[in-house]
């Protein structure tokens, strides 16, 4: 797993080990993570692949678009066909549609939960897309039988099954030759489900109900850290307004921290027991896009983002909040018509 958020990669680990992952290598960001799978295409490592990868969108110095990218184009990629899921905050549509484009298997929002990750694996398991390679693409079949992310006007193919070559061994894997109107289809065997289950297994996966409530009781447990963490993002989100207060003019990779860690907290609230916070940091993190406004008042309006999730947090404000949630979203609305006006 690929997260640069040092709470949240301990977290998925933990609840990936209590969903029955025998082993779990986690790194700080796509850049680490490319180097590990390198030591894995080595001949010396021969049957130790890597069986799926879980990434985080937004990291540095390589993203999680740039990671996928890697993995299914690379002559150095251990497994061009790895099953790759997707985990961000940022899920809004042209996030999904540049992963999707990318040959993702799977995309994850931020906030997840158990039943959340689980159904994503067990979706990896039972219902293995074949791959497809044409002249723009190679992934997974972005069309999909059951339900998944909407295809696009792309996705209407022409070209009969009649035509299509249909490769079952990754080993005769070649792109087809510009101006051939080619297409190749990978139908691989399911590999997953041969670890999961044992070679030759059939039916539905199901994770017995103990792994599911051991996973559940262990990701309330982290909620406790949550504040911690979050009050730790609060003040360094103050102390960039602080900064940014002092440099008129000169704001712009002020914003962009703040938008970075807007983000984290969109991403992190629900996860952790505070939904309200998700709701306060998405409305930063829109505000906060590149472009925006970087004058006294755009960083008094995130000054009010501060303090209102402050104060979810302080007062442990649980889902919408009640009377006392509205009326935290209340005040912030009034801070935010009172400094935009322009003037």
């Amino acid at each position: 797993m690929a997260e640069d958020n040092q709470f949240v990669r301990s977290t998925m680990q933990d609840l990936l080990r209590h969903l029955g992952f025998g082993r779990v290598i986690t790194v700080e960001n796509g850049q680490e993570a490319i180097e590990h799978l390198k030591s894995f295409a080595a001949p010396s490592r021969a049957g130790q692949g890597i069986d799926l990868v879980i990434s985080d969108l937004v990291m540095s110095p390589i993203n999680g678009l740039l990671l996928l990218r890697w993995i299914r184009t690379a002559n150095e990629s251990p497994n061009r066909f790895m099953p790759f899921i997707m985990l961000s905050g940022a899920a809004d549509r042209k996030y999904v549609e540049a992963s999707r484009d990318l040959g993702v298997t799977e995309f994850l929002a931020k906030p997840f939960s158990v039943t959340s990750v689980y159904k994503k694996l067990i979706e990896l398991t039972d219902h293995p897309r074949q791959f497809v390679m044409t002249h723009e693409y190679f992934g997974p079949d972005r069309r999909r039988q059951k339900t998944g992310m909407p295809p696009g006007d792309d996705e209407r193919r022409t070209t009969p099954e009649s035509e299509i070559t249909i490769v079952y061994n990754a080993k005769e894997m070649k792109r087809p030759r510009k101006g051939a109107t080619g297409v190749w289809y990978f139908r691989l065997p399911n590999s997953l489900r041969d670890k999961a289950g044992g070679i030759g297994a059939t039916g539905g996966g199901e994770l017995p109900s103990e792994l599911l409530e051991m996973a559940e009781e262990k990701l309330e447990r982290a909620k406790l850290d949550f504040t911690t963490w979050a009050l730790d993002y609060l003040s360094q989100l103050s102390d960039l307004c602080t900064e940014a207060l002092l440099q008129p003019g000169r704001r712009n990779t002020h914003f962009e921290k703040i938008n970075l860690l807007a983000l984290e907290l969109r991403g992190q609230g629900g996860t952790f027991g505070f939904p309200l916070v998700s709701v306060i940091a998405k409305g930063l993190f829109n505000l906060t896009q590149e472009g925006c406004r970087e004058d006294d008042n755009a960083v008094e309006i995130v000054k009010a983002h501060i303090d209102s999730m402050r104060a979810v947090i302080r007062e442990k404000v649980r889902g919408d909040g009640g009377p006392l949630g509205k009326e935290l979203l209340k005040e912030l609305k009034d801070a935010i018509d009172k400094h935009s006006v322009v003037g």
